[in-house]
């Protein structure tokens, strides 16, 4: 962003001046007067605004609430820095995954038994799946509550096929770029169901307009983007979350290929608990477990099922 088109944003959140702005991110007016120069904004601020923007900020500069406002903020732009180096790990795990499961070459749509790869239908399959963990049927078990757990694991799910059809679009440095702006989001942590599954749903949406040809190919990947940390933000999904389960399911999924999931001998359910649920409580249990680690705790517990 250029330092002119500065004014007409920050005055759109509720700042009367760019002083109040920098005020409020805790710069000093030198700052300004280098943009100026420059005739830039830098990334982290423009960063910031994206932040705000996405999340309808209408500022309130009164000191009490600069406290609340800022506080989040600022964490939320420290952990933004490792938000590229964390995307291009699992984009590197996504494709390393896809080659194994499917062969090389998977980006053009078959894999090496022969198989059509339809991404968009694994999308719109995984939306049900995570629909069906709320309570949205008006005939059946009406007062239960939503499976937040699963809704978790279901939108990581879809976020696998995302990654796939986004890197069977583009390559991985475009990839990284195109979704780093969208990861900075503040959860919600009083979850609308219905707005939930409102949000859901329109993933499916956009993966049966694209199907059908009622929207391009690669503008749909920007939408479905987009669309995506929306469904993640309303459901209470942080980014942080979102990366760590996304390892662990990963990891599951690599661990299901290898011990007979194509076959059919696969034992999805481990002493009463389904696979992704025993790999939740293992991420629970640990601050950072890294991949291998996981995979060997899930060998142990699989090894006495049999």
């Amino acid at each position: 962003m250029i330092y002119k088109d500065l004014t007409n944003n920050i005055k759109s959140l509720g700042f009367s001046s760019v002083e109040d702005f920098i005020q409020y991110i805790g710069l000093e007016e030198k700052d300004i007067q280098k943009w100026q120069k420059e005739d830039k904004i830098p990334k982290i601020v423009n960063l910031l605004l994206k932040s705000l923007e996405a999340n309808s900020h209408k500022i309130d500069l009164r000191l009490d609430s600069l406290v609340d406002e800022c506080l989040p903020l600022a964490t939320l732009l420290d952990e933004s820095s490792s938000f590229p180096s964390k995307l291009e790990e699992m984009f590197l795990l996504q494709k390393k995954l896809n080659d194994s499961t499917n062969g090389k070459n998977w980006e053009l749509g078959i894999n090496k038994f022969g198989k059509e790869i339809n991404w968009l239908r694994c999308i719109h399959m995984e939306v049900s799946e995570l629909i069906e963990s709320t309570p949205w049927k008006h005939w059946k078990n009406i007062n239960a509550d939503a499976d937040f757990n699963n809704i978790h694991v279901e939108l990581v799910d879809v976020w696998h096929f995302l990654m796939s059809y986004i890197l069977q679009e583009t390559n991985i440095p475009k990839a990284v770029s195109l979704v780093n702006t969208h990861c900075i989001y503040e959860p919600s942590s009083n979850i609308n169901i219905k707005l939930m599954t409102e949000e859901a749903e329109k993933l499916s949406y956009i993966a049966l307009a694209i199907q059908t040809g009622n929207m391009p190919s690669f503008s749909g990947v920007e939408r479905f983007i987009d669309q995506f940390f929306k469904s993640c933000k309303v459901s209470g999904l942080s980014f942080s979350w979102l990366q760590k389960l996304y390892i662990g399911k990963n990891c599951l999924n690599k661990f299901r290929q290898e011990h007979g999931y194509k076959e059919g001998t696969y034992i999805k359910v481990w002493n009463n608990k389904e696979d992704n649920i025993v790999m939740v409580d293992f991420l629970k249990q640990s601050d950072n477990i890294s991949l291998d680690e996981l995979y060997l705790k899930l060998s142990e517990v699989y090894s006495k099922l049999k």
